[in-house]
């Protein structure tokens, strides 16, 4: 759909549509976003290397598949696994789900 602003002269309109791709992006960029601060929270150098393990969930699976390599890269991952279970961690909340993550040193 379409979002659509007048002012005097002036008139707006921005396409508001989310994309299955930027769906996918937005999820790519909040994961990285979480991920760093867990980093800053878990007392980690900014140079550490970092093991990650992410709940499946179908919300989100096709997303970190797709970014896989970007996560990483963004936050100095040498590995990214997405578990049935994550047995420890913590829980990250979403709109409408949650996900379990564990950040480890590598």
């Amino acid at each position: 759909g379409w979002l659509v602003a007048n002012e005097g002269k002036l008139t707006v309109a921005l396409e508001v549509t989310i994309t299955e791709a930027l769906r996918h992006e937005g999820i790519a960029r909040e994961l990285i976003n979480r991920i760093q601060n867990i980093r800053k929270s878990s007392g980690f150098e900014i140079t550490d290397k970092i093991k990650i393990v992410l709940s499946k969930n179908p919300q989100t699976d096709d997303a970190v598949n797709e970014y896989h390599t970007y996560i990483c890269n963004q936050v100095l991952g040498n590995s990214l696994v997405l578990a049935d279970k994550v047995e420890k961690g913590v829980e990250l909340e979403f709109d409408d789900f949650s996900l379990f993550i564990d950040v480890a040193k590598d």
